[in-house]
């Protein structure tokens, strides 16, 4: 607003001089000239100014280009307190993400790294000239590569270190920010040995059981069809029996649990006759004396790809449990079903059912929802332990839902990439009408 006022002071006084001593025009000129030398040179030395070195004070001017220059100068020195804090809070993430145990890796959309720490050179084996690559490229695992291309990410996977293969790491990608993704690599090395150990340890111990307890049940055999034997110890002799076969189904489990961990993390792709495998599962089980209605329902005919000694031993387990699980008047129902997102292995009982807080912990080993009530029907603990191994070598998951008193539902889900299409190419319903072999 002053400026506004000096300068039309300024062509008010230039326009009254000129009708005092004539020729208004040249007054008017000549004022506005003067205005745009002074505004002009003003614009030059503030154009040199900002060239120079941006610490230094403004030169001293009057009016509204002081003024310019002072309001420059304050933007300037908040600018560089700003870039002083961002430097050192730049310098203490640095220092705080080299001394990071873990690797980290940040990753723009296209999987190119944009940043990495000290233990991604030490871990990885990647260097800082390295950045603006893809991380496919550099780290050409396999399971890696699956596992970034996937879809699901919240679960890590285990791969050899590239700088040592004796070395293993858990990676794990984790989305943030605008589409960016921060890759995480964890030294297992030592826990993936205390595991072999563990894995050794409980093979190699269940396996050196099986010896002394053979014999063990041989004697307790032979007592019990001893017809010279004591009334009054029939009773034990007949528990110490039912006891004995307990122990050796754990042993079994234990052992199975051992080769499933001990194999590698994929099941081989063989054809496996799912149809097969429950009808055969069906007919095992009605030797048992009291059971409910056991039904086998298959709405496809297509199979799966992956081991039929594993898949056979998951479904087992899983109708064993219904049967334990479910009273003589009660009903199981087996069913196979695919479709565009899989194939499911569905068992679902009229049982006592499970409570919601224990779901969560049913594939853990020996883990017991009610332990007086397992050990009564023999139950070895390591069932679902076994189910949940298998799964995963076959790259599907189980889904458990049930309701005290209702009964429950197990869901086997194996992805589509597993399943065998049946070699007529029929793969529909054979609904529970059909007789035989498809539907018992």
């Amino acid at each position: 607003m002053a400026v506004t006022i000096r300068i039309a002071a300024a062509i008010a006084g230039a326009l009254a001089l000129g009708f005092v001593f004539g020729h208004p025009a040249y007054w008017l000129i000549g004022v506005l000239t003067a205005i745009v030398a002074w505004h002009s040179y003003h614009v030059i030395r503030f154009e040199q100014w900002l060239r120079g070195p941006r610490s230094s004070r403004p030169p001293d001017v009057p009016g509204i280009w002081g003024d310019v220059h002072a309001h420059v100068y304050r933007f300037r020195r908040r600018d560089r307190q700003r870039k002083k804090r961002l430097t050192r809070l730049l310098k203490e993430f640095r220092k705080s993400t080299d001394a990071m145990p873990d690797a980290g890796v940040v990753l723009s959309p296209r999987h190119e790294i944009t940043w990495i720490n000290q233990a991604a050179e030490r871990l990885l084996g990647l260097t800082r000239a390295d950045r603006g690559r893809r991380i496919e490229s550099l780290l050409r695992d396999p399971r890696f590569v699956r596992y970034l291309r996937g879809a699901d990410k919240s679960a890590a996977v285990r791969i050899e270190s590239p700088v040592d293969p004796d070395r293993w790491l858990s990676v794990r990608v984790v989305p943030y920010g605008e589409d960016q993704l921060l890759l995480l690599a964890k030294d297992i090395t030592r826990e993936r040995r205390l595991e072999k150990v563990r894995r050794d340890f409980v093979g190699n111990a269940s396996h050196e059981l099986r010896s002394p307890l053979t014999v063990i049940s041989g004697y307790v055999d032979s007592l019990e069809d001893d017809t010279d034997l004591p009334e009054h110890w029939r009773a034990p002799i007949k528990e110490m029996a039912v006891q004995a076969a307990r122990m050796r189904r754990i042993i079994e489990d234990l052992l199975t649990l051992s080769r499933l961990e001990a194999a590698d993390p994929e099941a081989p792709r063989e054809r496996v006759d799912i149809g097969g495998i429950l009808c055969l599962i069906r007919k095992d089980l009605l030797s048992v004396a009291s059971r409910p209605t056991i039904e086998v329902v298959l709405e496809s005919a297509d199979g799966l790809l992956g081991s039929e000694t594993e898949l056979y031993s998951a479904a087992s387990n899983l109708v064993s449990n219904a049967v334990k699980y479910t009273p003589e008047d009660g009903a199981i129902t087996v069913r196979w079903r695919t479709d565009e997102a899989g194939g499911h292995l569905e068992v679902a009982d009229t049982g006592i059912g499970i409570p919601e807080e224990a779901i969560p912990r049913l594939t853990e080993r020996f883990y017991r929802v009610d332990k007086g009530r397992d050990r009564a029907r023999g139950g070895t603990g390591l069932g679902l332990a076994i189910v949940k191994h298998v799964l995963n070598r076959h790259g599907g998951c189980l889904e458990v839902t049930s309701e005290l008193g209702e009964g429950s539902t197990f869901i086997c889900h194996f992805p589509t990439g597993r399943l065998a299409p049946h070699p007529d190419g029929r793969s529909e319903n054979t609904t529970s009408a059909d007789a035989g072999a498809r539907t018992a």
